[in-house]
């Protein structure tokens, strides 16, 4: 079951058919996502002073890098 995060309502899932394997999974977000999410953090940690913050974000920019690195 899921819930609808607008209204809050639960949905019941569509049923499958036995033996029916589910549709291809999608990526949720595009190698060009990931080169902004990085610059967005980077900007992010430049303006903050909260060095557990700062230890957050930079463990989160590199892990992003491991999915797309720098172009440089």
């Amino acid at each position: 079951m899921t819930t609808d995060t607008t209204s809050g309502a639960a949905t019941p899932e569509p049923a499958r058919e036995p033996g029916r394997e589910p549709g291809r999974a999608r990526a949720l977000l595009s190698t060009a996502d990931f080169r902004l999410l990085r610059t967005a953090l980077s900007s992010h940690a430049r303006q903050t002073d909260d060095r557990e913050e700062l230890a957050k974000i930079n463990a989160l920019h590199h892990r992003l890098g491991t999915y797309a690195p720098d172009a440089e």
